[in-house]
């Protein structure tokens, strides 16, 4: 919405010297957004005066038409003598008056002007176009002044050239705004000074006598006035102070009858339109489209309506969208109307708004309407249309007066008297309240507890939140105390929230890089990961509305997101990846059901916060990784080693051992891993998570390097399995006693087995336990397996003498050929 600082004035006595920056710093406290400040007129200076043309004398020989006039300025060049100019324009006649800027004055963008010798004449100046003083981006011709410009008077007061104009930003919930009388009360209140309401007129009341006008969709329009004038001048021209207020606002001058409602749209903020009444075929009526139905609209264009639009009409059918454009066959013509119907109407926003998306046809009035009018300026606003209409083109008014209107009340709310201080955390007071709300239009009742009526042009103000913001924006928000909140002592991070941390930190360590991906997936990632279709995680949250129809539902599996990263990053020529997420999983409950709506005027009971975390899916915390190329580089300091499933079984110890779990790893089969490279991992009895090298279909569908390697671990089973948090390590005085022991078992015994039961059997002087080679061949049998365990024994209190060792060893090996028939190698 753009504010001429000189309009503004109209409406509230400003204090003298205040500029258009002053203003904006005072809308910009009470929480308007003033993006900037025109200066109109900036760096023009005269000698700029009216002139009447004399002569005119076309110059032949020239490429396009060039004329050399004589022009009377009066005493403006200090000799009374016509002025000698050259001009290209040929929209004007003698006899016309014109805009003449003299040698020495200097228009916009530093252009100075001096008698000068151009097409065989000398110059001595310019006669103005719009484009070049400022007023807009007409350049076709010069400015042609209604005949009474008085010849020689100062154009830079009679064209008001020198302006500033504030450009503000409407926000949606300030909707009249979109007004002069609405920036005008917002600038009263912010400078303490009386508003002059322009709506305040007297209007006549219905007397049945004017206009018909029948409305079969009262939800669509509540309101709607109709005003007849007729007997006007069809030659009449808008005057110069009409046609500038509107190219400051940045509307193009039309005609009369169109400046005119547009001027009071932008004055009082509700939108006019006017009908040729001799176009009008039958009362107006407003309704609703029939499917199919169409309508050719201002702009010329041919519109199929849909059945929710809403309509002005007449016997011959529709003659206008409603609250958007009217219809190009009850326009003004541009030879002017004698005879012309004025709607004032107050139309619902809803149906306006999407009136407006759909024909994707955006205008001032709709813009308007879409915020929400002032219901009760209908009456106010034709009747300034119908003055200015008289007083502009000498027609007369009719007594007939239509206005049809919905039974309404007024909105009232209620509010205790300190609900604004306990929401800003300050104290106004009582009397501070009643008189900022007053000012911006409501009354109010009560003492401890306000009744608050709402005024009628702000739909926006429904709740006491909104009415605690009114007081608060007024008050200023740069006034309200800065303190910060005072948390009681021991709040923090969770225990949860620590563990995710740290295990990150630890991953990060350990050379993996952090990829956080999208939570949304689509069935053909399952496929590409070669799930069965009864596999579970197949079951998914499908989105109401999801981004991209590809990915309809929230993931399952972290996987697939970090797959894809791992894919995009190899494409870019990083062979060697490490990648890790840390994120949520959407599994779906055994039944799903909708979720209740819950209030908001009140807080949810704890029945509904119940059926509400019911609806929701298990959203488990996961954390996942990628390898692929390289885990070490080879170098100087030898040679490195690919990316292989103990890599990614290995990460997954690193995040168990954050929480204090020593994981088991077993043999498995888990899509989409390969089948002979899967490992299961426990904590205690508990599966936590998979890990190994992926199967090589797999990698190929996603385009991944092959003998890629990932693992996925649950991090809230881990959580609740883990003990205590780890600490630093502990270093022993006492030397460690080392014994290393080769056990033959069945081929198909896992490792995690053997592992298991030497500890068991080793006791409490056991510190760790390695496995540090396998061995098959023919050297110990078909189907058997060698493994070689590196045991560390130490006692804490003293050190262990080499029976204490060896007698350790012996009831590990003891332990482990018991449960899984293993025997030491020869």
């Amino acid at each position: 919405m753009r504010v001429p600082l000189s309009w503004l004035r109209e409406y509230v006595d400003l204090p003298a010297g205040v500029t258009g920056r002053d203003v904006q710093a005072k809308l910009i406290s009470a929480g308007l957004e003033v993006e900037a400040v025109e200066q109109l007129g900036a760096g023009l200076s005269g000698p700029l005066v009216v002139g009447q043309v004399l002569t005119i004398e076309e110059l032949e020989g020239f490429k396009k038409p060039i004329r050399f006039c004589t022009v009377d300025v009066a005493d403006a060049n200090g000799t009374g003598a016509p002025q000698e100019i050259v001009c290209g324009a040929s929209n004007f006649a003698v006899g016309d008056k014109v805009v003449v800027v003299l040698p020495g004055g200097v228009l916009p963008g530093d252009f100075r002007i001096s008698a000068r010798k151009t097409y065989g004449r000398t110059s001595h100046g310019m006669i103005c176009s719009a484009q070049e003083l400022g007023m807009g981006d007409d350049h076709d011709g010069i400015i042609v002044l209604p005949p009474g410009s008085e010849t020689g008077a100062d154009a830079i007061e009679l064209l008001e050239l020198v302006d500033e104009v504030l450009d503000i930003a409407v926000t949606p919930d300030r909707g009249y705004c979109l007004s002069l009388r609405g920036v005008a009360r917002e600038a009263a209140i912010a400078y303490g000074v009386p508003l002059r309401d322009p709506a305040l007129l007297d209007v006549p009341a219905h007397n049945g006598e004017g206009y018909p006008v029948r409305i079969a969709d009262p939800d669509g329009c509540d309101r709607f006035t109709a005003r007849t004038v007729t007997g006007l001048d069809p030659e009449a021209q808008s005057p110069i102070w009409l046609r500038r207020r509107l190219q400051k606002v940045g509307v193009r001058p039309i005609s009369l009858t169109v400046d005119v409602t547009n001027y009071v749209m932008f004055e009082l903020g509700q939108p006019l339109h006017a009908y040729d009444r001799s176009r009008i075929d039958g009362p107006i009526g407003v309704r609703r489209a029939q499917p199919g139905e169409k309508l050719t609209t201002l702009d010329g264009v041919k519109r199929v309506l849909a059945a929710d639009d809403l309509v002005i009409t007449d016997d011959s059918g529709a003659i206008g969208l409603a609250g958007v454009m009217g219809g190009a066959h009850t326009e003004i013509a541009d030879g002017g109307s004698t005879d012309v119907v004025i709607e004032a109407a107050h139309f619902a926003p809803i149906p306006i708004a999407r009136t407006s998306r759909r024909h994707k046809l955006g205008s001032e009035a709709s813009r308007r309407f879409e915020r929400g009018t002032d219901p009760l300026t209908t009456s106010a606003a034709a009747q300034r249309a119908v003055d200015l209409l008289v007083g502009l083109a000498g027609g007369t008014a009719e007594p007939g007066v239509t206005e049809i209107a919905a039974p309404s009340q007024p909105r009232t709310i209620a509010m205790p008297a300190d609900h604004p201080d306990r929401v800003a955390g300050t104290e106004y007071g009582r009397e501070t309240v009643v008189r900022r709300l007053q000012e911006i239009g409501c009354d109010v009742l009560g003492s401890d507890d306000l009744t608050v009526t709402v005024p009628s042009w702000r739909p926006d103000l429904s709740y006491p939140n909104d009415l605690a913001e009114e007081v608060i924006r007024l008050e200023g928000y740069e006034n309200l105390p800065s303190t910060l909140p005072q948390p009681p002592a021991g709040r923090g991070l969770t225990e949860s929230q620590l563990l995710r941390r740290r295990v990150g930190r630890a991953l990060a360590g350990a050379g993996y890089v952090e990829a956080p991906s999208y939570p949304f997936l689509g069935a053909e990632s399952f496929d590409r990961m070669g799930l069965d279709e009864d596999d579970e995680r197949r079951r998914t949250v499908r989105l109401a509305n999801p981004l991209d129809d590809g990915e309809p539902a929230l993931r399952t599996t972290l996987l697939p997101g970090l797959l894809g990263t791992l894919r995009r990053n190899a494409g870019r020529g990083a062979h060697d990846l490490a990648l890790f997420e840390s994120g949520l999983v959407f599994l779906p409950a055994g039944e799903q059901v909708l979720p209740p709506r819950l209030p908001v005027d009140r807080r949810p009971t704890d029945e509904e916060i119940a059926a509400l975390q019911a609806a929701l899916p298990d959203q488990p915390l996961r954390v996942g990784a990628v390898l692929a190329g390289a885990r070490e580089l080879p170098g100087w300091w030898g040679a490195g080693h690919p990316a292989s499933w103990a890599d990614a079984i290995e990460a997954a110890r690193t995040v168990a051992r954050e929480a204090g779990v020593a994981l088991t790893v077993k043999a498995g089969h888990h899509a989409p891993f390969h089948p002979g490279r899967c490992a299961v991992l426990l904590a205690g009895e508990q599966v936590v998570g998979h890990a190994g090298e992926l199967h090589p279909r797999v990698t190929k569908a996603f385009g991944v390097p092959e003998r890629t390697s990932a693992m996925e671990i649950d991090l809230d089973l881990v959580e609740r399995v883990g003990g205590e948090r780890p600490g630093g390590p502990r270093v022993s005085t006492f030397p460690v006693a080392t014994q290393d022991v080769a056990l033959v078992v069945a081929a198909d015994v896992p490792a995690a087995d053997v592992e298991a039961a030497l500890r068991d059997g080793a006791g409490e002087l056991l510190e760790s336990v390695r496995l540090f080679d396998i061995f098959t061949g023919p050297q110990i049998g078909e189907g058997r397996k060698s493994l070689a365990y590196a045991l560390r024994f130490r006692a804490k209190d003293r050190t262990l003498t080499a029976d204490e060792a060896s007698a350790a060893r012996d009831s590990a090996v003891a332990s482990a050929a018991s449960r899984t028939n293993a025997a030491l190698r020869a």
